[in-house]
């Protein structure tokens, strides 16, 4: 059996009852990303494919926070001073990694209490599901330190997720979006209390443990695919996609339980 690496040096990550839970790891300053963590969860994100062992990925807050993004010091600083080919090498990097989350075939749940900006927004975006607290505040920073709005994907995945006004205030200005307001736009899911945040979000990934694990990651497939379709490609795309799923034993599996009227056993296969 393949399993998820989970002795990570620049992130936590743990892996139990096939739900792997990763979180950045500088709570004393609200953990930002440095070149090393970026590195290795695009790394991470690119081998979870292969792991055998997880269904569900949560990336979770950390010491009441999600991320405060890029670190100044380790990050700003040293790209003042790179070339062009250095910057763009970094610039790649980031977006890889944004690349291996909607390509790594499972849910991504972002847990997100206080402070989600720059990168930090960029992440909790790529992720399938978005859970918040009440004190969750989430920022595209880019503009406020002289670079654009369109960082790691934002002004092709933001506008999708929230519509091309909300998206274009957010990504001009760099201003915080609340949670309430989050929850409105359709970033969040939904609000829950900061208590009760890790238990939420745990229960919704047991929910989608249990659930057609190879559905899922058919589901996730098509979801990313199809941004680049045409309505007559996507019907034709879901219509094989839909093909290949009535070939598993899920499928069958749920058959004979509606049929005895029992909730289905999902094996991922």
């Amino acid at each position: 059996m393949n399993r998820a690496r989970t002795d990570t040096r620049h992130f936590l990550c743990r892996t139990e009852n096939r739900i792997a839970t990763v979180s950045l790891d500088r709570p004393e300053r609200k953990n930002p990303l440095t070149f090393e963590s970026y590195a290795e969860l695009r790394d991470w994100f690119r081998a979870l494919p292969d792991a055998d062992d997880v269904d569900v990925v949560i990336f979770a807050s950390n010491g009441g926070n999600f991320s405060s993004g890029g670190d100044v010091h380790d990050i700003i600083a040293p790209l003042t001073k790179m070339s062009m080919k250095e910057l763009l090498a970094f610039t790649r990097m980031t977006g890889d990694l944004v690349k291996a989350m909607t390509g790594c075939g499972k849910p991504v749940i972002a847990s997100v209490d206080g402070v989600c900006v720059g990168a930090g927004a960029i992440i909790a975006m790529a992720s399938d599901i978005r859970l918040a607290t009440p004190r969750a505040r989430t920022a595209f920073l880019f503009t406020r330190v002289g670079l654009a709005g369109c960082d790691m994907g934002a002004c092709a995945m933001l506008p999708r997720i929230i519509g091309q006004g909300r998206a274009a205030e957010l990504l001009f200005t760099g201003r915080t979006m609340s949670a309430e307001e989050g929850a409105a736009w359709g970033f969040y899911s939904r609000i829950v209390d900061a208590d009760s945040l890790e238990s939420e979000t745990l229960s919704l990934a047991q929910s989608l443990r249990d659930g057609p694990n190879f559905a899922h990651m058919m589901t996730k497939t098509m979801l990313a695919q199809e941004w680049s379709m045409s309505i007559d490609q996507a019907i034709e795309a879901e219509a094989q996609a839909q093909a290949i799923c009535m070939q598993t034993d899920d499928f069958r599996r749920a058959y004979k339980a509606f049929v005895k009227r029992e909730k289905p056993r999902f094996e991922g296969n």
